[in-house]
């Protein structure tokens, strides 16, 4: 009996031990006892729910009021409630006081203990190394700049000026705003920042007054909002005026917030509903992470403020990141959280300072599609007593535009006669004005070109008038520190766009390139032209020698063609010499033979194949010379048609070759001091090369030898002595190029950017100008002004690529030389023949003479002969004795 008594008590105490469940601890100070209470509630409902129980789980709660004072505040937590050991806190704030639970966080945050705020809404909760723990079911207060983000874009406004107090809040919602107005292209023209407790705001509001856009946004205190409104008031700028006040929660319950000021105001900041939500979120984390199997138990609970903590409880963050992650419909609406573990989706009412009361005219987020949007249900009365929205911006129709001489986009020459406006209208020219920084003195003139002629059909389009004058430094303008200074400034062009000292413009309408370090301080358009970097040379005239017909051979190929005709020529005449067929008797006389081939003959039949000219008589007459001939033939054949080629190729399609070949060019890469090259001085393409690594032995090259403007560069480069080569925008160097014969562009482009309109940072005028470009572009009119302005070749240079080049006099004059060499040679000859002829006429004559004279001379001894022999007869015959030998 006993036995089985022990038997049932074992089982017993097993089954107990199998259906204990794991309790969940939550503390909590509160603003009162009332709310304790509720939470108590909360808490016992919690455990009745099914899914609670079947996790073998059940919550707890010990909680008490919060006091004012947060030294005896965190003392109370450490005595009274991290002692029982809980494992999450709730933190509110002290009965009729405001002050956050600054204390409690960075207990919890010591320990690692999750902390959930339902009314803390201070920037400072949300920095993570301060408050490591911390989590809340409001928004912090730098979420206001969402909505205002919001409500700008639905508005269509899109430059601000924005207005703050110098204290955490009024940073952190500046910083917010700053990220979200990027991403939505919205610009801050002035950012106003004031002391917290300033008496008078007369002397900061100034800067509104000043500004362009007539969209302010406040960020302040009760108190500082209502002095600030009063003297807002005295400058026109509040009441009735055209500027539109979008106002944080605090300011907007001021008692002299303007009609028509725009506020906010939290939907469900009640302190119960927020409390229930964080016993939702607490419920049910824990039981996802028990059913899930992450957790099964919460082990090493801190139970002391007097014991030194190693690290953060483990359990503890484990818990604080699950309940960051998760996603729950509470009675506030959708809790979602950051990682910082503020509350996202808020649903804020948008508020409408009218007459006599402030209505509520829309709101802020949706708790059924959890967005953040703008949805209005009643019309805002704005500060000048309408509905319709105010344009945001006051933009004068009347701008300043500032320029500066730069061929071919604008050139300039002063009106001095009623002849030079004439000639201005001629030229499509707008009248300008020059003031001398030296001197004061301003001058009068016509600016034309590409730029003058774009910004006539920008004006039209966007409907504004202007007046132009040209740079007073005659710059574009650097980043740089001026005089003494230390402060870097704006130079030229570019400062009077970035400059607030009188001596300002609204556009800058030049060829103005589009780089990081000028868009950070102006605005620009769409670029209306799009380039890049080229580099700009004098061009090497090829020298046409008159041996330049002799180009396609080498001198090695025409000696061997010359040698090869003469041992061909020999060895035809000593082939047909020996050749028992290289004579033959004439058809007409079987009596006569032709001789063989002689050596003149042979050596014309050698020249006449090689130059293919017509061979009548004097050919190979044996079969092996003949062979020879035919050999010789192709031969000579295969020589003309490669000589002719090449001709084409040296002479025909021949182009004088650039110094360099581009920017990867070792004469470049690698400077020495005989090869200079140079940009100018504080521009976009010094900008360029400064920038780049790989470019920085270039840049420390030119940076000794830079010019003043391109004008001069280019003059040098013409020269050839002082500059070798010229990098600068492709758009000027191909109008010099096209423009002067003497000068050639060379490489590919680098560095491509493009040229825009500049405009002051937060310009309303900004997106237009950008419309009227595109529209422009789509319209052919940019084509049009490149053809007319840049695309400009001179008649007076040859014809250049793709056609080939002609053959002109110094191509071929070396031919002529020749020709004209045969001719002198010919007639210096032919007067050698006539002399030589003359010189044997004379001997033959003399010869003649001589043979004559020895002809008479043994004609008369022959008669002599004669006689005697007759004489000697006739005596015979009269028988006289014949006389003696000696005497005749």
């Amino acid at each position: 009996m006993s036995l089985m008594m022990v038997s049932k008590v074992l089982a017993l105490m097993l089954l107990t031990s199998h259906c204990q469940s794991e309790n969940i601890h939550i503390g909590a100070v509160l603003s009162n006892m009332e709310v304790v209470n509720h939470l108590k509630e909360f808490v016992h409902e919690a455990n009745s729910r099914l899914d609670v129980k079947a996790a073998g789980l059940s919550f707890n709660v010990t909680a008490q009021p919060m006091d004012a004072n947060p030294i005896r505040s965190a003392l109370s937590v450490c005595d009274d409630i991290i002692t029982k050991r809980v494992h999450i806190m709730i933190a509110s704030h002290p009965f009729e006081h405001d002050v956050s639970p600054i204390s409690v966080s960075y207990t919890c945050g010591y320990y690692g203990m999750p902390l959930i705020g339902i009314s803390a809404r201070d920037s400072a909760f949300s920095d993570k190394n301060v408050h490591p723990t911390f989590m809340r079911t409001v928004p912090p207060y730098f979420n206001q700049a969402v909505v205002w983000v919001d409500l700008l874009t639905h508005f269509g406004w899109n430059q601000v000026i924005f207005v703050h107090g110098m204290d955490e809040e009024g940073r952190a919602i500046l910083s917010r705003f700053q990220t979200l107005a990027e991403q939505r292209e919205i610009k801050i023209e002035k950012t106003v920042k004031f002391s917290i407790g300033t008496t008078n705001f007369t002397e900061l509001l100034q800067d509104v007054v000043e500004a362009q856009s007539r969209i302010v946004l406040l960020s302040a205190g009760k108190e500082d909002a209502e002095v600030l409104f009063n003297n807002a008031a005295e400058l026109r700028i509040a009441y009735g005026s055209e500027y539109v006040w979008l106002v944080t929660e605090e300011a907007m319950k001021a008692y002299s917030t303007p009609v028509g000021a725009v506020g906010l105001e939290l939907i469900n900041e009640d302190e119960e509903a927020n409390l229930e939500d964080s016993v939702k979120l607490i419920v049910d984390s824990v039981v996802e992470l028990f059913r899930s199997g992450n957790m099964t138990a919460i082990k090493d609970t801190p139970d002391s403020c007097s014991t030194p903590m190693t690290s953060k409880w483990r359990d503890g963050m484990a818990l604080f990141e699950h309940m960051k992650s998760m996603t729950i419909e509470g009675r506030t609406g959708m809790l979602q959280f950051t990682n910082e573990g503020d509350r996202l989706n808020s649903i804020y009412y948008i508020q409408n300072k009218q007459q006599d009361r402030v209505q509520m005219v829309g709101y802020h987020g949706n708790k059924e599609s959890q967005g953040q949007m703008v949805n209005l249900r009643n019309e805002i009365v704005w500060p000048n007593g309408e509905t319709d929205t105010p344009e945001g911006v006051q933009i004068s129709t009347h701008l300043q535009v500032v320029t500066i001489e730069s061929k071919p986009f604008v050139y300039r020459f002063p009106l001095l006669t009623e002849n030079d406006m004439n000639h201005c209208d001629k030229k499509k020219g707008v009248n300008c004005s020059f003031t001398n920084s030296t001197t004061g003195e301003t001058t009068f003139h016509c600016c034309y070109g590409y730029c003058m002629e774009m910004l006539k059909l920008i004006a039209g389009k966007v409907n504004f008038t202007y007046s132009v004058h040209l740079s007073a430094e005659n710059i574009f303008g650097s980043f740089k520190r001026v005089g003494n200074g230390t402060k870097k400034e704006w130079t030229g062009m570019m400062g009077e766009l970035t400059r607030d000292d009188g001596v300002t413009s609204d556009l800058l309408v030049a060829p103005l390139t589009i780089n990081p370090e000028r868009a950070a301080a102006i605005d620009f358009s769409k670029p209306f032209k799009y380039q890049g970097l080229s580099i700009l040379v004098k061009k090497a005239q090829k020298d046409s020698s008159l041996a330049s017909f002799l180009q396609p051979f080498t001198d090695t190929l025409w000696i061997l063609v010359a040698l090869s005709v003469h041992i061909v020529a020999l060895v035809l005449y000593l082939l047909d010499r020996f050749s028992p067929f290289g004579r033959f008797k004439l058809a007409k006389n079987d009596d006569t033979e032709e001789d063989a081939l002689n050596l003149s003959s042979a050596m014309w039949f050698a020249w006449g194949v090689l130059l293919n000219s017509g061979i009548g008589e004097g050919t190979p007459r044996s079969f092996s010379a003949r062979v020879l001939g035919m050999v010789w033939a192709g031969f000579a054949m295969i020589i003309v048609a490669s000589y002719t080629a090449n001709l084409a190729a040296f002479l025909v399609l021949d182009r004088p070759d650039a110094s360099i070949s581009g920017i990867d060019d070792s004469r470049l890469r690698n400077p020495n001091e005989n090869f200079r090259y140079a940009t100018v001085k504080d521009s976009a393409v010094e900008m360029y090369f400064k920038r780049q690594v790989e470019l920085s032995t270039m840049y420390r090259k030119m940076e000794e030898l830079n010019y003043a403007n391109a004008d001069d560069a280019i003059r040098d480069v013409k020269i050839g002595e002082k500059l070798q080569a010229f990098i600068w925008d492709s758009s000027r160097l191909e109008y010099e190029d096209l423009k002067d014969c003497d000068l050639v562009r060379v490489g590919e482009l680098f560095g491509r950017s493009g040229l825009g309109v500049g405009l002051k940072k937060g310009s309303p005028w900004t997106h237009r100008v950008s419309l009227a470009i595109l529209g422009l572009h789509e319209g052919g009119d940019m084509e049009k002004l490149d053809n007319e302005w840049i695309l400009v070749e001179s008649t007076e240079c040859p014809e250049r690529a793709p056609t080939p080049a002609t053959l002109g006099l110094t191509n071929m004059a070396g031919v002529f030389m020749m020709v004209a060499g045969g001719i002198v040679a010919g007639v210096f000859l032919i007067f050698v023949e006539i002399l030589y002829k003359r010189h044997r006429g004379l001997k033959e004559k003399e010869l003649e003479l001589a043979r004559n004279a020895a002809d008479r001379w043994r004609g008369n001894i022959a008669k002599r002969k004669q006689l005697r022999h007759s004489w000697a007869y006739l005596r015979s015959l009269r028988g006289e004795p014949s006389k003696d030998s000696s005497h005749p």
